[in-house]
Parts: structure tokens; C-alpha cells; sequence
């Protein structure tokens, strides 16, 4: 049972846009202690996604207060969801007389096996399936995420706990449920994300911990053989944080020099 517009309710008009069309956004939030963290990025990154697709946006007090609410019931970890649709529609594409902004919570359990990924690392393969370039979608965290769907078969499929996901260009983007950075020397590496990808509030969190840091960071378009090279390698998303990676394939990483700094330092700014 999730909220619907404030309304404890668990059904969604079949007219929605949400699922008709994918048409809306969402944004997985962390709690602990019953408190929202890194709220304020999530909710920018909300309105900017809504403001590119023309969307409505909410009363924000109300959506703070229920998400604060939702927060609330956990005592040590756990996760809100928001899901921000255009609302009810008429058959066909067109979203003109579409005013009415949906907005949906749910909460759920923190997964209890990042513990062991945060302390442990994970192995990581590469998919040989590829994310689209598409610079009208890129970065938005929308509704439409099929290409995520097929790519979380693969790495079942393969039996990995996650995997290098490369766009049609062959750049490296990120994981199928993350972002990703590498470190070689002093210099530190994530993907543009301009053409394809989704960029997570726990990446540009990372990002403004690195200006205060001895480190130089650089965004681009890099190739597989770029990461493999790297010192150090770990992934970010707003719910499993920061995990290094041990392995990509059959190339190793022992370092995790900056991962420990910024693990320090995670919620302090």
C-alpha cells in the first residue's frame, strides 16, 4: 500500500500517464533514522526532469511533508520511493489537458546485502547489450526504463551481481543500477552523461566531495580499455552509497585510497 496525491490507496487509474506512456519521472530516496538524505538534490533533480518534460510540478511542501512522514516509520534503514506522473490522459500521445500531476509513494526495506558490498566489493561484468544515445532522454531519471530491464536480464542471465553497461558508441556510461568512477594517480574518472545514462544524486553528491579534495576530475566520453587501466574503481546510487569494485571481468582492483576519504566524509557537506 502506497499513497496516491496524499491518499493512502494502492490502485492508479488505468488512464494514467505513468502507465500508459511512462510519462513522469521518479527519484529512490535514503533513510536512516527515519531521516531523508540528500533530499534537497533529489528534489532539484525532480524539477529539473520535470521541467524537461513539461510536466507540472507539485506542491513540494506537500510532497516534503508526506515524504517525511514515509521516512518516519523506519528507525534505522529503509528507502521512499517518489513517482511523479503527468496524470490522466486521453488515448494518443498528445499531453494537452493533462494538468493534474500525480505524485505516488511507496516505501520499502534498505537491501541488507550493500552492507556486504560497502565493506567487500563486488565483481562486475560488461554487457554486451548497449544503452541508446539519446540526448532527449539522457539523464533523466523517467519512467521509461526498459533498456534497464533487458540489461538486469543479461546480468542475471550471467549470473553477476552487476555489470559495464557501454552505450552504441561504445563509451562507457555506468552499471545497470549506478554510476561509476575511476581513479588513476591523482586524476578521477565518471562518464559524460549527456547522450545516454541517468545521472544519480549519490554521483553528484561524489562530485561536489571531489572540488574539496586533492584530486582532478575529468568528464568525457571514455572506452572500456580506459576504465580497465584504472588504480581504483567503485559505483555510486543513493541507496547502496559508495561500493568498490574487486573485479570488471578478469582485471583486479586493490586500491581504495579515495573510496575511504570519501566514505569519511559522505554526509558532512
Amino acid at each position: 500500500m502506497g499513497f496516491i496525491n496524499s491518499q493512502k490507496q494502492g490502485e492508479l487509474a488505468i488512464t494514467d500517464r505513468a502507465t500508459q506512456y511512462g510519462d513522469g519521472c521518479f527519484s529512490t530516496i535514503g533513510v536512516k533514522q527515519g531521516k531523508l538524505l540528500l533530499w534537497s538534490l533529489h528534489v532539484e533533480r525532480l524539477q529539473q526532469t520535470l521541467r524537461r518534460l513539461a510536466i507540472n510540478e507539485p506542491n513540494w511542501d506537500q510532497v516534503f511533508l508526506q515524504a517525511e512522514q514515509s521516512a518516519a516509520t523506519f528507525t534505522d534503514r529503509g528507502g521512499v520511493k517518489i513517482l511523479i506522473s503527468r496524470g490522466c490522459g486521453g488515448r494518443g500521445y498528445s499531453s494537452t489537458g493533462c494538468d493534474d500531476t500525480t505524485v505516488i509513494f511507496s516505501t520499502f526495506n534498505w537491501p541488507a546485502h550493500y552492507e556486504q558490498w560497502q565493506k567487500e566489493g563486488i565483481l562486475l561484468g560488461v554487457c554486451q547489450q548497449q544503452l541508446g544515445y539519446s540526448p532527449m532522454l539522457a539523464g533523466m531519471k523517467h519512467l521509461n526504463r526498459l533498456e534497464q530491464v533487458l540489461l538486469k536480464q543479461e546480468v542475471e542471465h550471467k549470473q553477476w551481481l552487476d555489470a559495464v553497461v557501454l552505450n552504441t558508441n561504445n563509451h562507457v556510461i555506468e552499471t545497470t543500477a549506478s554510476n561509476i568512477f575511476w581513479r588513476k594517480g591523482n586524476i578521477v574518472y565518471t562518464p559524460d552523461l549527456t547522450g545516454s545514462g541517468v545521472e544519480g544524486v549519490m554521483r553528484r553528491h561524489v562530485i561536489t566531495l571531489l572540488s574539496t579534495l586533492p584530486y582532478t576530475l575529468e568528464l568525457g566520453n571514455y572506452s572500456l580499455p580506459d576504465l580497465l587501466c584504472a588504480d581504483e574503481v567503485f559505483i555510486t546510487n543513493a541507496l547502496m552509497e559508495l561500493v568498490p569494485i574487486k573485479v570488471i571481468d578478469s582485471t583486479y582492483y586493490k586500491e581504495q585510497s579515495l573510496l575511504d576519504v570519501l566514505k569519511k566524509r559522505l554526509y558532512t557537506c
